[in-house]
């Protein structure tokens, strides 16, 4: 997997994860999916993410091949 694949991945499951914890925890963790939302939308514009700078010094491919 590349690293735009697991930048889907890693979102997609703290999107579920945080909506579960505002649902049935306290509704302040609908924040932290703003924040996960705020960010894929400025990665879209700029290719500039926290994750993507992690999976990078984890060897995660930037492209198949």
């Amino acid at each position: 997997m590349t690293i735009n694949d697991w930048i889907h991945v890693i979102a997609g499951a703290f999107i579920l994860a945080s909506l579960a914890l505002g649902t049935w925890v306290h509704p302040g963790w609908y924040l932290f999916t703003a924040f996960v939302g705020l960010n894929l939308f400025q990665y879209g514009f700029s290719k500039a993410c926290p994750m993507v700078s992690l999976l990078r010094k984890l060897g995660v491919p930037e492209s198949r091949g």
